[in-house]
């Protein structure tokens, strides 16, 4: 363990964390904890609490009291209550980042941007505070007809693991803003920085407006999903999940859920392209140095044009390969470890799998030299993936790029649309006529042309198929936190 890692650990461990419910902070039912790991060391960091079917619902009860009372907070100060709380953010960008960075394996550099991302979103939604307005109608002639929008009362985020607190920042935002109370639920791995969020917005939102729940497990996420008085979910993680979510939802009531979910994304290079800025962005897409290729988003399907292939693949391998792997914690890392065993284990199954499939590595697939401790796996390119392989079909959720090669842009289209997700794509041409042809053809719901990566706040984010259902970073996510009714004055 490095002496910058020993000393960032030892201040975590050092502290105990409470569940901020109700504008209070306590500790779990009956005291329960479970560890929390930090994935560059495989050793435990701290404990969280680890909540009862008793904590989940005294948090919805305190969010159900402090909704009825914000909803009635004018829309001007709940936004002036947004801005304050993105200043507090970041104010804490140094402990909130290393916070993240050891337990969830990101580099504490990337981290710095989640943070003031986070920051960005909510200002992005005070901004939205006057927009969801109503419309008048002239439904008759004698008669006034109007539309207005009204909160849902209780909310309940679940967030993933791949980034904690640009998640638990920004996904409580919209919500917030609508005139909701929010139950936040980050994953378990990476509880800590929500746990902080918490504490941080006590002194800005009034009592039972944001709470936050961790629970080692599943628990805590079903007790909200199956909570009466929660009436809106949003959701962030696994196809998988998000199935089970909506099982569970409609087994106890009639409730508006919004999921996104997983991704296998593909990148297009036309042989017309830019061919140096297009192998940057493929390794820029594939998120290698943001979350380890942890991120739904990433384009971990690339599609070479069989005249330019050879040139793309040597230049994105050189930069593959100048990736600098190590702790966290260090400055120069661009690159940490995966999250959790399970998903180190899973993606060198994947690696497995595909070179048992016909695949070739033609960089990575194995632990970094020098890293014998920690969940690392080095950043993996591999080539002739053919269409129908698991790796070309199924989401690793890890450092692992396939490259594929096609001759046709009808035959790019159809690969591309061969899967059952579609969240991102991304294309690379010179020609304005190709790239909204095929922008028009892809069955995603994000796509960059001549970009990859990254979001722009004010963009309808979400996916199609198995990738999800609603949009996020966006007027639409605000509205979604909405309820419309319909007003007939008779006169």
């Amino acid at each position: 363990m490095s002496t910058r890692t020993r000393s960032a650990s030892t201040t975590v461990a050092d502290r105990e964390w409470t569940l901020p419910i109700g504008g209070s902070f306590r500790p779990a039912e009956a005291g329960r904890t479970y560890e929390v790991e930090c994935p560059a060391t495989e050793l435990a960091l701290t404990t969280a609490p680890d909540v009862s079917p008793a904590d989940v619902d005294e948090a919805v009860r305190s969010a159900a009291d402090g909704a009825a009372a914000w909803r009635e907070v004018g829309v001007r100060e709940r936004g002036r209550r947004l801005r304050a709380l993105a200043e507090v953010v970041r104010a804490h960008v140094d402990e909130l980042a290393m916070l993240d960075a050891l337990d969830s394996g990101n580099p504490v550099t990337a981290m710095d941007n989640d943070v003031e991302w986070g920051a960005e979103v909510l200002e992005l939604f005070a901004d939205f505070a006057s927009h969801p307005g109503g419309a008048t109608i002239p439904a008759s002639t004698e008669n006034l007809h109007y539309t207005r929008r009204s909160p849902f009362g209780v909310v309940a985020r679940i967030v993933p693991f791949n980034h904690p607190i640009f998640f638990a920042v920004s996904k409580v935002a919209a919500p917030l803003m609508a005139g909701n109370a929010v139950v936040l639920k980050p994953s378990d791995i990476t509880p800590l920085s929500a746990l902080r969020l918490g504490e941080l917005a006590a002194d800005i939102l009034p009592p039972g407006v944001l709470s936050v729940v961790t629970s080692n497990g599943p628990a805590a996420s079903s007790a909200l999903v199956r909570h009466p008085l929660v009436r809106r979910i949003g959701f962030i993680g696994s196809d998988r999940v998000g199935r089970i979510i909506q099982r569970d939802a409609a087994e106890v009531g009639v409730k508006e859920i919004s999921l996104e979910l997983g991704g296998k994304n593909a990148l297009i290079v036309c042989p017309d392209a830019d061919l140096d800025a297009a192998a940057t962005g493929i390794v820029n897409g594939m998120n290698f140095a943001w979350s380890q290729g942890q991120s739904c988003g990433s384009t971990s399907r690339v599609l070479l044009h069989s005249a330019v292939a050879d040139q793309v693949l040597a230049n994105v391998l050189a930069q593959v390969a100048a990736i600098p792997v190590g702790s966290p914690v260090d400055p120069a890392t661009r690159m940490g470890p995966l999250a959790s065993r399970a998903q180190y284990d899973k993606a060198r199954s994947y690696v497995d799998i595909a070179t048992g499939e016909g695949a070739t590595v033609a960089y990575g697939g194995g632990r970094p030299a020098g890293l014998d401790k920690g969940y690392f796996l080095e950043p993996t390119v591999l080539t002739d993936v053919r269409p129908g392989m698991r790796i070309e079909q199924e989401e690793v959720f890890g450092p692992v790029m396939s490259v594929l090669t096609f001759d046709e842009l009808d035959d790019a289209v159809r690969i591309a649309n061969g899967v059952r997700f579609g969240l991102t794509g991304s294309i690379w041409t010179r020609d304005v006529s190709t790239a909204v042809t095929l922008a028009d053809r892809l069955d995603a719901g994000y796509v960059w042309v001549n970009g990859s990566s990254r979001h722009f706040w004010g963009m309808p984010f979400g996916g199609t198929k198995s990738s999800g259902i609603g949009r996020e970073e966006s007027i639409e996510e605000l509205l979604s936190y909405t309820e419309l009714k319909a007003v007939n004055v008779l006169v």
